[in-house]
């Protein structure tokens, strides 16, 4: 009895394995989620079109930071890189979500960034991705108790706008 188990157990163990190694696109996969031709990348500082001085350095830092955290590939200066990821900021804003209904103050905010970006492959110059009014927003609280400021909520949409613009090299192929 105990052997028939283990044979069961190691037959289902198999098909399960083999069903994983279907294509992607019908399933699950044991495949590399990113693309294993590329070594390298270079991240140029972003653009800033909007007026807020220092989220392109911040934005570019965390994207950095983001593939080192998340992708095989290696930051490199350009001339050394396969692919090269260029961007700019279009908009950097604040909007109300809630308020306080005695009073009218503002309760919740969310700091929203919206992002253009460009993925290619730096020796035959094909784009790999593309996105435009790509956007990410991070709410905070300024109003009492919490009074977050708004490099809370700026600092949580530069990172989430980082991890959604790597993940979308990932999702590209």
């Amino acid at each position: 009895m105990r052997r028939l188990t283990t044979t069961a157990l190691l037959a289902c163990a198999v098909h399960g394995l083999a069903a994983c190694a279907n294509n992607p696109e019908h399933g699950y996969t044991l495949a590399p989620a990113y693309r294993t031709d590329i070594q390298t990348i270079a991240v140029p500082i972003f653009d800033m079109a909007d007026f807020a001085p220092g989220l392109e350095l911040e934005l570019t830092e965390a994207v950095v930071k983001e593939i080192h955290r998340t992708t095989p590939w290696k930051v490199v200066a350009r001339g050394q890189a396969d692919t090269i990821l260029t961007g700019v900021i279009t908009d950097a804003s604040l909007r109300k979500l809630s308020t306080d209904r005695d009073t009218g103050l503002v309760q919740e905010m969310a700091y929203a960034l919206t992002a253009s970006f460009e993925w290619k492959d730096r020796t035959t110059g094909r784009v790999l991705v593309s996105r435009r009014n790509f956007r990410a927003a991070e709410p905070y609280v300024p109003a009492r108790p919490a009074q977050e400021r708004v490099d809370t909520g700026q600092r949580g949409a530069i990172e989430e706008l980082a991890r959604a613009i790597v993940a979308e090299l990932r999702s590209s192929w």
